[in-house]
């Protein structure tokens, strides 16, 4: 990474920051700028992202990543988990400013964890841990079902096939936050039936403009009011190819 690239990244970053009112300290951004580095350095081999440019990655990858910041959390330190992690957004921008938290990062693509856990280590974060499974047999994993304070998903399914992979993994009364772009009203519309079955209801939703023009976001805060039916999440698949 150049030293053009890193001085626009950062500039971006704390544009990003100053605008939606999020304070990170100074340590904070640059372990995001060496996450940057890793990923542009794993996207050689692994198809990590096809955002390269460095305002662009720096508001669309990680200012976006912070979002959910701006939603109404319980206090305290929360265990979370991002589902469907990918490269590691929003997980690991997250893990790096709320080090009180504990997070799992899942995902079905065991080369992405790996990538993941090796930026975990080289940036000497030890508040968040890789898991490799589908969320669906995540959902029915006694040890995970119903265990977190907050869910976070970004760019993985459409909202009916979300809540369904999702709420089960969160404790009553936790919150899930499906990160969309323009088309979240749609896709509420289309969930009225999931989040009765799953025992959900919408708390928030928050729309944004990303900083520096760079589109669109709507985040869906969805409440957990009662335990998860046994039956859900249905076996690997069958959300994705039969919503609910």
């Amino acid at each position: 990474m150049n030293d053009s690239f890193a001085s626009e990244f950062r500039r971006a970053l704390q544009t990003g920051f100053d605008e939606w009112g999020i304070e990170v300290l100074d340590e904070q951004q640059a372990r995001m700028l060496r996450f940057a580095q890793m990923v542009l350095e794993g996207n050689e081999r692994l198809n990590l992202t096809r955002i390269t440019e460095p305002q662009e990655m720096a508001i669309k990858h990680f200012v976006d990543s912070l979002a959910c910041l701006l939603v109404k959390l319980p206090a305290g330190n929360l265990r979370c988990i991002d589902v469907g992690t990918g490269a590691g957004f929003p997980g690991v921008p997250l893990a790096i400013c709320r080090p009180g938290w504990d997070f799992i990062l899942l995902d079905s693509l065991k080369k992405k964890l790996s990538f993941i856990d090796e930026a975990l280590d080289a940036l000497g974060i030890t508040n968040a841990r890789t898991l490799h499974a589908r969320a669906e047999d995540a959902g029915q994993d006694h040890e995970l079902r119903g265990q977190f304070d907050l869910v976070v998903s970004r760019a993985v399914a459409r909202l009916p096939i979300l809540v369904e992979l999702c709420i089960p993994l969160l404790r009553v009364g936790g919150l899930f936050i499906a990160m969309k772009g323009a088309e979240g009203t749609q896709e509420m519309e289309e969930s009225g039936r999931a989040l009765r079955e799953l025992g959900s209801s919408i708390a928030e939703v928050v729309n944004l403009e990303l900083p520096l023009g760079m589109g669109d976001r709507t985040l869906i805060v969805i409440k957990k009011d009662a335990p998860t039916k046994k039956c859900y999440p249905r076996r690997a698949g069958t959300p994705s190819k039969k919503p609910l």
